[in-house]
């Protein structure tokens, strides 16, 4: 699960700055609740001002965007698929594995580490 190849910056000390914006990549997740695909956007927003100068954070921000991504296609054929009832288990599962994914993230990225969220497909590399 851990053999990503990041950027060459993980030798180095980040700073808490670094931490920060990195965690708040996938902290960001949460904006969803409250704007309609804040999820994606917040991200977005974060990887594209600090990319150029935090390394970390473009690490982060890419990751948080391809799993969002992912999330809103599986919840969206978890919806379709609610006319055959199985939707309604699958739904509530890819709730959880966001949830629990995204916490995740949020807590190895504050120490530090990068983190590499497990089954999904890297649409932005």
């Amino acid at each position: 699960m851990n053999d990503i190849n990041p950027a060459p910056d993980q030798q180095r000390e980040l700073s808490s700055d670094e931490r920060n914006w990195g965690m708040l990549c996938h902290l960001s997740m949460f904006a969803g609740l409250i704007i309609p695909f804040g999820s994606i956007i917040a991200p977005l927003v974060i990887w594209l001002i600090k990319r150029e100068e935090m390394p970390f954070v473009d690490y982060n921000g890419k990751e948080a965007l391809n799993f969002q991504i992912n999330y809103l296609i599986a919840f969206l054929i978890s919806f379709a698929l609610m006319s055959v009832v199985i939707g309604f288990l699958l739904v509530a599962v890819v709730g959880i594995a966001c949830l629990v994914f995204s916490i995740t993230a949020i807590v190895k990225s504050s120490k530090g580490e990068y983190y590499r969220y497990p089954y999904i497909f890297r649409l932005i590399n």
